[in-house]
């Protein structure tokens, strides 16, 4: 084991990050560019681009939580974690080379198409990515113990990976999404690959347990339970993957059959349908009371509630990610093809860099002193904000980029705090398994911005009903978040408490 790994110095920390930043620049040169390539390059509309991004979340859904099961069990190649990310980062890599070329791959496979070919670039490109995602992120919980040092881990992974997430939209804004493209390649295929041969992972999960990693019971009950407050978005997303195979209509069925309006919010009963069992399943978790539960139970009551605070999150983000091209290109009309590729790109590289500056340097050292479920609080109801800000005023490219600097400090705390806070309540010996199911108040989400969200945009007039979205759902979030126990600072508090009552009586 490395000195630096001993100390769990700062060195040692960036250099743990940097598989988690190889997954976070393919990321990011997907949000920068898949998009942009479809509608400009490839013709696709609005739902189409949604459908297209919809093969990210299903990826999420089987990779991750398959992954980390697995990744829970075995140990080959020195590692439980490292063998996942070596191989998603090589076929990253691949699928990146992939992206500007779909039209070639299609002539060449004799496809008369771009959807079914730019589905299948998408869905293998985000099944790398989840497929080293997760193990990436549980490999940080796996070589730090609980505590601030796993807050700093975790921070300094978003500040290393929204580093070079500026770098990702800096170049796009700079030169042309195509030179991101072909710098991601490279990246990706290093920072997946070098770092994983100078970390020593260890060989039990446990610290206080003697049960072998072979040992971890996965139950599909249990991960069912577990993932309550998504019920609702899991039906929506089942059904609205079906409903885009199978063209059912079933909308427009039950408008027909129940004399419903055809426009409006009536005009959509499914949805109305699945957000109610969405609110039923958040509320039941949210009522529940921790007091008088073992430590089992109220860690997978915690669970729970991060589940849902972290589910409304990311609506609005996934939103903003997906369709931010059309909102540009409705407010600022003039604009051609590169320069709205640009002003997404620029918009992009504002919100990174900010989170990259915050994690490490303000949001550790704040978390340290009010807590981590406060501060990421405060910082969601910011971006909440900073959504409504472009939804008021964001009709110059200045103003959008302004405001999407506010955004940026949700952002900064929502792809580092909610993973400290969530491993904190479940056991490390399970910790791929939940990082997984944790993914699942991502990519569930995620799909129902992806079908639901897109088909309203795709009708909407004014496609600054985006904003209106994404500012409700954050400020949802935001509350949501109040519900959720802070563990370590509570203990922190309470043992603070008790070493002053100790030294006020030795005085005595």
């Amino acid at each position: 084991m490395l000195s630096i790994q001993k100390k769990l110095s700062n060195p040692f920390l960036m250099m743990l990050s940097l598989p988690a930043t190889a997954m976070g620049f393919a990321l990011s040169v997907q949000i920068s560019a898949l998009s942009w390539i479809l509608s400009t390059e490839f013709g696709l509309n609005i739902e189409e681009v949604g459908l297209v991004w919809a093969a990210g979340p299903i990826a999420g859904i089987l990779g991750q939580v398959i992954i980390g099961v697995i990744s829970d069990k075995v140990w080959f190649w020195n590692g439980r974690r490292r063998p996942f990310i070596l191989i998603g980062g090589v076929l990253a890599s691949l699928m990146l080379l992939a992206l500007p070329n779909i039209g070639i791959i299609s002539s060449s496979m004799g496809v008369d198409g771009i959807l079914g070919i730019a589905i299948l670039v998408a869905l293998t490109l985000d099944l790398a990515i989840n497929v080293s995602f997760n193990p990436t992120r549980s490999i940080i919980a796996d070589v730090t113990p609980e505590g601030q040092n796993r807050t700093k881990g975790y921070t300094w992974m978003q500040t290393i990976s929204g580093s070079f997430g500026v770098l990702a939209y800096l170049i796009g804004a700079v030169w042309n999404n195509y030179i991101l493209i072909y710098v991601g390649v490279g990246l990706v295929f290093l920072f997946s690959i070098v770092p994983t041969f100078f970390i020593e992972e260890p060989r039990k999960l446990d610290d206080d347990s003697d049960e072998s990693v072979s040992q971890a019971k996965f139950s599909l009950k249990e991960t069912l339970l577990s993932i309550e407050p998504l019920w609702g978005f899991l039906i929506y997303a089942s059904y609205g993957l079906v409903e885009q195979i199978t063209k059912i209509g079933l909308n427009a069925q039950l408008i027909s059959g129940l004399g419903l309006p055809e426009s409006g919010i009536l005009s959509y009963p499914i949805e109305i349908i699945c957000l109610l069992l969405t609110l039923f399943f958040i509320a039941k978790t949210l009522i529940r009371s921790e007091l008088n539960l073992t430590k089992e139970q109220k860690g997978a009551t915690g669970f729970k509630k991060v589940l849902a605070a972290h589910s409304f999150t990311w609506i609005g983000i996934q939103s903003m990610f997906v369709y931010m091209f059309a909102y540009v290109s409705d407010v600022l009309p003039e604009t051609g093809d590169i320069q709205m590729g640009r002003v997404v790109s620029i918009s992009f590289l504002v919100l990174n860099l900010v989170s990259a500056i915050f994690p490490a340097l303000v949001l550790e050292p704040v978390a340290e002193k009010i807590g981590r479920v406060k501060t990421h609080f405060i910082s969601i109801s910011i971006a909440a904000v900073g959504y409504a800000g472009i939804l008021l005023f964001g009709t110059t490219p200045l103003i959008i980029y302004i405001f999407m600097g506010v955004v940026g400090i949700g952002w900064a705390a929502t792809v580092s705090l909610p993973f400290a806070i969530m491993s904190q309540k479940v056991s490390k010996s399970k910790m791929g398994l939940y990082m997984g199911l944790f993914n699942l108040s991502v990519v569930l989400p995620q799909l129902v911005a992806s079908l639901g969200i897109g088909k309203v945009i795709n009708e909407a007039d004014d496609k600054s009903i985006i904003f209106v979205i994404a500012t409700a759902t954050l400020a949802i979030s935001a509350l949501l978040w109040t519900f959720v126990k802070d563990d370590d600072h509570e203990d922190r508090l309470n043992l603070e408490a008790g070493e002053a009552s100790e030294r006020i009586i030795g005085a005595e």
